[in-house]
């Protein structure tokens, strides 16, 4: 049986990022910047104020206190959005509202309460034609540089940021309608299985409803695939095969199937895999979910998981998740922790995850058990909050050990 290690390489070195593709900002969110994205301008794009005031000269207000104002011809008015008609001449002031373009001549601006202006009283039409100022100031004082926050040609984005929204609001300020991303995978789901039938039938004695093809339609969601989930096909060749031939012509960018990769008398997912394409690997040592397999159907990358629930769900996350996240062209993976065990816990030897809880505490993060850790014990998964590794040859843990944990959505 292969390790976990050299199987999650096999599976990457395997795969590349889908092609790049170019999409309304508005449709941007959560989804895998493509390209170090450059700023294309100053921002802000000039020297604006940052308050509500008046732009001025430093040099006029020398000396400028309570009991010593300094008396300025106000000139003219600059609300938001419009450009100085004229520059600041020595002995003038220009009203200024807070994100406006300083005028020429202006290095400074003061505050509308360090000054005697009322503007409960004033408008454009009635501007008080002076202005007494209580303070003095330093050169830059309330102004905004241009290119304060990002200059022109400055990498603000690198590819692989999966774009949240501060990201989508400086796209916008940069003015980008478009930006490049990678595109979603398209994942198929297959199942198979006599007693597997859909949820919202009744069920009749041996049969269970369908779990994984729900459960993973969710994870894959989560990454930002597409999941085109199939109905579940019996246990005969000619159904599989069947299977098989749907999935390849829904154009997936890679299959994933649970259960029918063990060595049982109706495992036959293993058999039509080996008809249609190639098998890499299909045993990992690891628990839960030793029987899993890596291949390819037609070309595609094909992926086929236990038919526990359980067992299911962890090999997801230990090797499907990095797929798609190679898939879609992720550089970061902020899964893995630490945690300290509040309880010794036991293991067969095989690199185990198990399912805990996570709280915490003076500092530390804290690991208890959710219970049974049986690979067909659904409510495991329901209850943890992320996944604790016991390594390879390691058959009890006690209490207090620190462990590599994986956090779960």
């Amino acid at each position: 049986m292969l390790s976990v290690d050299e199987a999650i390489q096999r599976i990457l070195q395997d795969l590349r990022p889908l092609p790049a593709e170019a999409i309304g900002l508005e449709n941007g969110l959560g989804r895998i910047l493509a390209r170090d994205l450059h700023a294309s301008i100053n921002l802000p794009p000039f020297a604006n104020s940052s308050m509500d005031g008046y732009a001025l000269r430093v040099a006029d207000l020398k000396g400028a206190s309570p009991e010593n104002p300094v008396q300025l011809a106000v000139v003219m008015d600059i609300p938001a959005g419009r450009s100085p008609e004229r520059p600041v001449g020595p002995g003038e002031a220009a009203r200024i509202m807070t994100g406006a373009p300083l005028p020429g001549g202006a290095d400074a601006v003061v505050p509308v309460e360090q000054t005697d202006a009322n503007w409960n009283r004033e408008s454009p039409a009635t501007l008080a034609p002076t202005l007494r100022v209580m303070t003095t100031l330093q050169p830059g004082d309330y102004i905004r540089p241009a290119g304060e926050n990002v200059r022109a040609g400055q990498q603000v984005l690198e590819a692989g940021t999966r774009l949240r929204p501060q990201h989508l609001g400086m796209l916008a300020a940069l003015g980008q309608a478009q930006v490049s991303v990678y595109r979603q995978p398209r994942v198929t789901i297959v199942s198979s299985g006599d007693e597997i039938i859909d949820v919202g039938e009744t069920l009749a004695p041996g049969q269970i409803y369908d779990v994984n093809s729900y459960t993973i339609e969710g994870l894959v969601r989560e990454l930002e695939g597409i999941p085109l989930r199939q109905p579940v096909a019996g246990d005969e060749l000619k159904q599989v095969r069947a299977m098989f031939d749907t999935a390849l012509g829904q154009d997936p960018d890679l299959i994933i199937s649970t259960a029918g990769v063990s060595v049982g008398a109706h495992d036959l997912v293993r058999d039509v895999l080996e008809e249609l394409g190639q098998l890499n690997f299909w045993r990992v040592n690891m628990r839960p979910g030793k029987p899993l397999a890596w291949g390819r159907v037609q070309g595609l990358p094909f992926f086929g998981l236990p038919g526990n629930p359980v067992s299911a769900m962890v090999t997801f996350q230990v090797f499907v998740r990095p797929a798609l996240l190679r898939l879609t062209g992720h550089k970061h993976d902020f899964q893995a922790a630490r945690a300290t065990l509040c309880e010794d816990v036991e293991s067969d030897g095989r690199r185990s995850f198990l399912r805990v809880t996570l709280e915490r505490s003076g500092g530390r993060l804290l690991a208890r058990s959710t219970g049974t850790q049986s690979s067909g014990a659904l409510i495991s998964m329901v209850l943890a909050d992320g996944l604790l590794i016991v390594p390879e040859g390691v058959t009890r843990v006690g209490a207090g050990t620190e462990l590599e944990v994986l956090l779960l959505q």
